[in-house]
């Protein structure tokens, strides 16, 4: 495991400064009088000791205190402006952004967590001892911000006063990473020392994306530093390598819920959405997918809006797991994005007043973006991620250059959304009573699937296979993503689920306030039916009906057919529930297509399971026992119904 504060600070070895005299000295050095005076207002040491060595480390030119007030946030967006981060588009708040063409992604291959000797991190993750971290930080960001503005921002991750928030300093040379910061999370400058009382921790994150030159990218790096819970990151501009308040900043909240309150909380890659049920009631519903799998669509098909990407949960004195999002805004994959399946999203995309930074989408000679799936039509020549863009252009190995990137972005604020939910606000968090886990699969399970107990429901997040995504650079394939949390998981696989084990099995989990945990697979393929087509067996708007089927099993409203791998839906239910939800006609063929189990494709993923958890130390022994005897079972059935095994067979 991990221990805080057990090695050195490397911004305070670098910048040498430990004491509040010191830390005021260096204010009163390097800040005007307006940003001396912002930061005379903070009292707590250990804030203004890494402010102050982040400042002797880079060197910038001037230093800007972000208080989060109108008039800060406008100055943050005229220096997008200046510096050329961002431009301006005709559509009143819309600016557009684009990083190099070869960063388009998070740079996994050059994200390492800074360790001590004999500390064990994740076996899917790069480590670097702290010693030679130092020497490489030392070495590159130490006057990595001459001639630039050093912008330091107090943030929540998660709303004032709850339990499970985390504050966070982001401290940048980026006006657009500080513009985004301003968008999706809580500017909590006159909260901040408080909290950080409160909570007894912060995060820190320190980024420069120096010269932003192609050739710098070969020693672009993001270290974590899990003991000082400080992030570091040099040479690069994609969100995700840049903006660590996100992905950087959960690493560290994963870390805080397996090994400082493992069983009473989480820190997951989840959604957030209430789903409205019969009787005006609504039933709140967390989610897991891998980057680029829907879960913004999904968090979308939800009636009330409260996050779509990271969830910290915990259980509240009642027997409740209650759940927050620590971002109050979208960083979203616009791939896809269409009027028909993402009706509300695409009407802030296509009005003038919504704040939008777009990046690496094309825009065309009017100064309006486009992108790839929109369902419009597309400009024949514009500007996108790799420069001029027309029509029929192709790369330097023959292929088709796409109108955007597939990890084009969207950034905007919750609040813009028309299902948006005040309860995004609320420190006691929405009682949480449906879980889920997603990915890119293909060819092997339903559309939607609930688990018998936890312990299954647990075994179904451990188990997502997904295919690749371009939300990192470099990847390919299809691969275990457990939880869809796994490139965020600082720690061994084994303490992790030890955790999801403890926490959803916990014995004060109220028996009438249990969630119901399942698996969502909206990527089934004709082909993988038997088809010719490589479509979707469905349509993206599907979904809404598999969270209302869930939403009804909570509740005891419908029946199930138990199945070796959990249960599965009665035709008659989805029938009604698709024309009662979305006014369409379901099929009994379409069901038996999607609901019958393939035995040897669900063998065959177990058995990659099996063998990839077999070569971890320490596994619980109950992922195993539950994955044996989902197999026995199946096999049971394969032996009297055959491979294909049709929800008929077993509805008996």
């Amino acid at each position: 495991m991990t221990q805080i504060k057990k090695g050195m600070d490397i911004a305070q070895e670098i910048g040498g400064v430990a004491t509040y005299e010191a830390a005021m000295q260096v204010f009163e050095n390097n800040l005007d009088k307006t940003n001396l005076s912002k930061i005379q207002q903070i009292k707590h040491l250990d804030i203004l000791v890494k402010i102050a060595n982040a400042i002797l480390m880079c060197e910038p030119e001037m230093i800007f205190i972000n208080t989060g007030s109108k008039e800060d946030n406008q100055q943050v967006k005229d220096l997008c402006i200046k510096n050329g981060e961002e431009k301006k588009l005709p559509m009143e708040g819309h600016t557009i952004h684009y990083d190099l063409k070869e960063e388009q992604g998070r740079i996994v291959d050059r994200t390492f967590y800074i360790i001590d000797q004999g500390e064990e991190v994740s076996s899917l993750a790069n480590k670097m001892l702290r010693t030679d971290a130092l020497e490489m930080i030392r070495d590159k960001m130490t006057g990595i911000m001459h001639n630039k503005t050093m912008i330091v921002g107090f943030y929540m991750r998660g709303p004032v006063g709850a339990p499970a928030s985390n504050p966070a300093l982001e401290i940048t040379s980026s006006g657009y990473v500080s513009h985004s910061a301003e968008i999706l999370y809580r500017n909590s400058f006159f909260d901040f020392e408080k909290e950080v009382d409160r909570l007894g921790h912060f995060y820190a994150n320190i980024h420069s994306e120096g010269l932003n030159r192609l050739e710098d990218l070969p020693n672009a790096r993001v270290f974590m530093d899990r003991s000082d819970q400080t992030t570091y990151s040099f040479n690069c501009t994609y969100a995700g390598n840049t903006l660590l308040l996100k992905k950087g900043n959960h690493r560290f909240s994963v870390d805080k819920a397996v090994y400082k309150n493992r069983g009473n909380e989480l820190a997951e890659h989840m959604f957030i959405t209430g789903i409205n049920g019969p009787g005006g009631r609504t039933t709140w519903c967390a989610g897991a997918a891998p980057s680029g799998c829907g879960k913004t669509t999904t968090a979308m098909a939800g009636d009330r809006f409260v996050g779509d990407d990271l969830t910290q949960m915990w259980r509240d004195e009642d027997g409740a797991i209650k759940s927050i999002n620590p971002e109050c805004g979208i960083f979203g994959i616009v791939e896809d994005v269409n009027r028909e399946g993402d009706p509300m999203l695409m009407e802030n995309l296509r009005k003038a007043g919504t704040e939008v930074i777009w990046t690496n989408v094309l825009i065309d000679e009017n100064g309006v973006p486009h992108w790839t799936g929109n369902g419009e039509n597309s400009p024949l020549k514009g500007k996108n991620f790799q420069g001029s863009w027309e029509k029929g252009m192709v790369d330097e190995n023959g292929k088709d250059v796409p109108i955007s990137h597939p990890n084009a972005r969207c950034t905007l604020s919750s609040t813009a959304l028309a299902n948006y939910s005040e309860a995004a606000e609320d420190p006691n968090g929405v009682e949480t009573r449906i879980v889920t886990y997603s990915g890119r699969d293909s060819d092997t399970m339903p559309p939607v699937w609930a688990a018998k107990n936890a312990d299954q429901g647990v075994v179904i997040g451990a188990c997502i296979v997904s295919a690749a995504t371009a939300t990192e650079v470099g990847a390919t394939g299809v691969k275990r993503a457990p939880w869809a949390n796994a490139p965020f998981i600082p720690g061994s696989l084994s303490d992790y689920m030890d955790a999801q084990f403890k926490f959803f099995g916990h014995k004060k989990i109220a028996e009438n306030k249990k969630p119901v945990m399942a698996g969502l697979n909206y990527f089934l393929t004709h082909e993988a039916r038997g088809g010719a087509s490589k479509k979707l067996l469905g349509e993206k708007r599907d979904v809404k009906v598999w969270l209302a089927w869930l939403e009804r099993l909570v509740h005891n409203e419908v029946e199930v057919i138990n199945t070796p791998v959990g249960n599965i839906p009665k035709y008659e239910d989805l029938k009604n529930l698709f024309k009662e939800i979305i006014d369409k006609e379901y099929s009994k063929d379409l069901y038996v297509k999607q609901f019958s189990l393939y035995i040897d494709n669900i063998v065959s993923r177990i058995d990659l399971q099996e063998e990839a958890y077999g070569k971890e130390k320490n596994i619980p022994g109950k992922l195993f026992e539950v994955l044996n005897e989902q197999k026995k079972g199946l096999m049971a059935i394969r032996d009297k119904y055959g491979p294909v095994v049709t929800p008929s067979d077993i509805d008996i």
